[in-house]
């Protein structure tokens, strides 16, 4: 299959990169492409890019990459949405980010729902007593009268 992407050239530190077609299995610095289709120099923003030929090979079946697709679309060569572009070291990290947030707010929720819970338990218990104690003073109340009748009987 044949991709549409970047090929980094330049010096260390003064990136440049050409536009080529190439196979997607073939690495990013092979000096092997099929066609050039154009130029990108980040430092200076300077683009060249021949949009006949890039249509015409996305009308042959190639893939474009999505760091050059939203280039592509910034110069009006392509319509559309752009796309998020995420690396793939930065892919790992924020998988397990999303992970961890996700994590943090389920234990959030859990933490939350607990406290509900507690809450309305209290209530409940809270409730309980005010009803029940009016029913335990008058029995306390003659616990006491009971205990002094049976002193002077004995």
């Amino acid at each position: 299959m044949l991709m549409i992407r970047f090929q980094r050239i330049g010096r260390k530190n003064d990136a440049a990169f050409r536009m080529a077609v190439l196979e997607k299995t073939a690495g990013p610095k092979a000096g092997k492409y099929v066609d050039l289709v154009g130029t990108y120099n980040p430092k200076t923003k300077a683009v060249t890019y021949k949009a006949d030929r890039i249509k015409d090979w996305m009308g042959k079946g190639a893939q474009v990459s999505p760091s050059l697709k939203n280039l592509l679309i910034k110069e009006g060569v392509l319509e559309g949405k752009k796309e998020a572009v995420i690396s793939k070291k930065n892919l790992e990290k924020n998988v397990a980010k999303k992970r961890a947030e996700e994590e943090a707010t389920a234990a959030k929720a859990a933490e939350e729902a607990a406290k509900a819970e507690a809450a309305a338990k209290a209530e409940a218990e809270a409730a309980a007593p005010a009803e029940e104690a009016p029913a335990e003073t008058p029995a306390e109340e003659a616990a006491p009268a009971e205990e002094a009748k049976e002193e002077p009987a004995a």
